[in-house]
């Protein structure tokens, strides 16, 4: 069955992509999927023209990444009812659609791929869900693994199947990720429960599985712990742009954020950049390295999420400053910048706005087709659609 609809899918996408205009893309594009995750929308920066790739028979769709050249999109579509996604990738045009993860360890249902990454080595790192059995029954495990950009069989990174959001170094070298441990609870989320004294056995209480922040090197010998916080979780590690700190947010309790960040070194002491609560929706690196750029709530005394930068000295709750100072984007989330800084794409109450830095001036895109998910830009390695190959 899965192969046939795999089948179906490279004939649609056929289809679709001889309705297409025949025009090459160039070497500045930015994808996005809209709401109804049943398409993914390709612009051209450089011509103003756009391609529309879609994908009705499978299921629900997310695009994840560029390759590293920029001459194929990955992206995971889910057509079971138990959310297990399968990995895709397919050329610019919408052809050569290429099913990229062999595991046949479980039936097709037991088994899906989340938040892939390609890296600049050429590995496309994901969660791996698997439905095992644990010691509380039939449970949903998350490993972090990794593939070849070519497709096949993935090789595991992380064995305890509490592992999430594993993200490439910019130079390929590292993988970021936050692994999940339990505990028992105190008298409320910001303690730990009372040890049991020495020589007596406690009766088993309820637990909490918390995240804190981990890096593997890319040949899987050198891993280390970056946070060891005694409660609370870390989320959205993401890399400055010369691979040597990471960015975070650790949550005391759910809601609850305020921003870190790390050295990429055992060891490393981390550095908290604000101390009031506040709810971030997602941040990411100033292309110079020089800051952060987030979508936060409640900072600042500011309940609208406006674009904020935080600055990597001092508190950000006194000298983070708004990025665009205008009402129109006081809801804004999933700041992106272009590989060269030039622009700046973002979701405005579900549009797509770019920003050209240059000039100062921003366009509204796809107000026809609105999304919550992040747009994704080609990278650097990128050089136009006339120059990928047919391999």
């Amino acid at each position: 069955m899965r192969k046939l609809i795999l089948i179906c899918l490279m004939l649609i996408i056929t289809t679709v992509a001889q309705a297409q205009p025949t025009s090459l893309l160039s070497d500045m594009i930015i994808a996005t999927v809209p709401a109804t995750h049943d398409r993914i929308i390709i612009h051209d920066m450089n011509t103003q023209s756009s391609r529309i790739l879609t994908f009705p028979i499978i299921g629900e769709l997310h695009l994840w990444d560029f390759s590293p050249d920029g001459c194929r999109l990955l992206f995971t579509v889910d057509s079971t009812s138990n959310g297990m996604p399968k990995l895709y990738s397919a050329r610019l045009d919408g052809s050569d659609v290429r099913d990229m993860v062999q595991f046949t360890e479980l039936p097709a249902n037991d088994w899906g791929v989340w938040e892939p990454d390609w890296g600049a080595n050429g590995r496309i790192a994901f969660t791996l869900y698997r439905m095992m059995q644990g010691e509380r029954g039939l449970e949903k495990q998350s490993h972090i693994v990794w593939i070849d950009g070519a497709g096949g069989i993935p090789d595991f990174y992380s064995r305890t199947g509490r592992e999430f959001t594993p993200t490439w170094s910019p130079d390929g070298a590292w993988l970021a990720y936050v692994s999940y441990d339990e505990r028992v609870p105190g008298a409320n989320v910001y303690s730990t429960a009372v040890p049991t004294p020495q020589g007596q056995t406690g009766e088993p209480l309820p637990t909490i599985t918390e995240a804190d922040l981990w890096v593997v090197s890319t040949d899987g010998a050198t891993k280390y712990q970056l946070t060891r916080f005694d409660v609370g979780s870390v989320r959205s590690p993401r890399w400055s742009p010369d691979s040597a700190l990471i960015g975070y947010i650790y949550s005391g309790s759910p809601f609850n954020d305020t921003f870190w960040m790390v050295a990429n070194s055992a060891g490393s002491l981390n550095t908290r950049l604000s101390l009031k609560d506040n709810l971030t929706l997602d941040h990411t690196w100033l292309p110079d390295g020089s800051a952060m750029l987030a979508s936060v709530r409640n900072l600042r005394d500011i309940q609208q999420n406006y674009l904020w930068v935080i600055p990597l000295i001092g508190n950000a709750d006194d000298s983070a400053t708004i990025y665009l100072n205008d009402p129109i984007f006081s809801y804004t989330d999933f700041p992106r910048f272009s590989h060269n800084g030039r622009y700046l794409a973002f979701r405005n109450e579900y549009r797509l706005v770019i920003l050209d830095n240059t000039t100062g001036t921003w366009t509204f895109y796809d107000e026809s087709a609105l999304g919550n998910t992040p747009p994704v830009w080609s990278p650097a390695g990128f050089s136009g659609e006339v120059n990928c190959s047919a391999s």
